[in-house]
């Protein structure tokens, strides 16, 4: 249990501003403001926590705790262990940053930008026929989008299997 001692220390930590924050730039991602939260207080904790620990830290219900760590462990954002001392499941996030960012982009990456590619090409399909001027026109612009959707993602995606290394490479411009 906690003190109130201990629980005015931990509200005075860096480790809440970064919890806060990484819950406001998950909700500006379509992401759950808990979802990011639990994970934000994972990453930033550092070690396994269990579904006990996660509740009291974020003032959260079970049931809040335990379908956002389904979701994440799911997504591949946090990893589960078993402790059979305690008999009870823990949770912790990639600790190294470069994994951490490049787990969230291959996961925005399968639900964002390969179904918009798939409902671009549907969409092309559907008037693939069509004879109409302004309609040829107007499936010239979304192939254009999805093109420039399909490279972009074949860069980002060698981006992210080339490393961090590659990454210093391009911001210093060599």
């Amino acid at each position: 249990m906690t003190t109130s001692a201990s629980t005015a220390n931990q509200e005075t930590q860096p480790a809440d501003g970064f919890i806060r924050l990484w819950g406001e730039m998950g909700t500006h991602w379509g992401v759950p403001r808990t979802m990011t939260q639990v994970h934000a207080l994972l990453f930033i904790d550092g070690r396994p926590l269990n579904t006990d620990d996660i509740m009291a830290r974020l003032s959260i219900s079970r049931g809040n705790a335990s379908m956002t760590l389904r979701t994440l462990v799911d997504w591949g954002m946090i990893t589960r262990t078993h402790n059979p001392r305690d008999r009870k499941d823990y949770y912790a996030a990639e600790q190294d940053v470069w994994k951490l960012f490049a787990t969230i982009a291959r996961a925005r990456k399968r639900r964002e930008i390969e179904p918009l590619m798939g409902s671009l090409e549907q969409v092309l399909e559907q008037g693939a026929d069509t004879t109409d001027a302004d309609a040829k026109r107007q499936r010239a612009k979304i192939e254009e989008v999805l093109a420039f959707t399909r490279l972009f993602d074949a860069v980002a995606e060698q981006l992210l299997a080339a490393g961090p290394d590659a990454l210093g490479t391009l911001s210093s411009g060599r």
